[in-house]
């Protein structure tokens, strides 16, 4: 319950959850807790120490709380562009390869797209919606032709598009 809770009050809907992200996408954690009547600081910190995508992270002096990634409101997590490694993954459902064979990734109501380092990882992630996809993503040709890339605190692999002239599906065989 706590984990739903800080994906839905910190990368989509804060007011919802009684908080103000900060523009750089920090949220008060004293403010957060009044605001449920369930949430305690143990449940907020077990949360965020058993979460295995690493999705949240508390300042230094533990009063702020933030998402890494995924976020559908605008904030600025102050990431620079980094270089990518040659090959990344994107993993979906199939029900979406189609379009992105056609239109290439889009982050949608993100602000960024997601892509993973390897394409076990990004097979995980596209099973969440059903029979998963996994496109491998050519990330240094496309950093070479302009298309900035970041890495989120967890490890997540972000850009705003890839062109479909990027992307090779593997899985399932094409």
């Amino acid at each position: 319950r706590a984990r739903k809770f800080l994906a839905y009050g910190l990368r989509h809907h804060p007011d919802e959850a009684g908080v103000q992200l900060e523009p750089d996408g920090w949220a008060n954690i004293g403010v957060l807790l009044a605001n449920t009547t369930w949430l305690t600081r143990e449940t907020l910190d077990q949360a965020v120490a058993e979460n295995d995508k690493k999705r949240y992270e508390v300042s230094l002096d533990g009063n702020h709380i933030r998402a890494v990634q995924g976020h559908t409101v605008a904030v600025d997590l102050g990431l620079s562009p980094v270089r990518p490694p040659e090959v990344l993954s994107h993993g979906t459902h199939t029900g979406v390869v189609g379009a992105i064979q056609r239109e290439g990734l889009k982050r949608m109501t993100r602000l960024h797209g997601h892509l993973s380092a390897d394409s076990k990882t990004a097979a995980t992630v596209g099973a969440r919606r059903g029979a998963p996809a996994v496109f491998r993503v050519d990330a240094m040709r496309m950093a070479d032709g302009g298309f900035p890339f970041f890495q989120a605190a967890n490890g997540v692999w972000l850009t705003e598009t890839a062109p479909s002239i990027y992307l090779t599906l593997l899985l399932p065989d094409a």
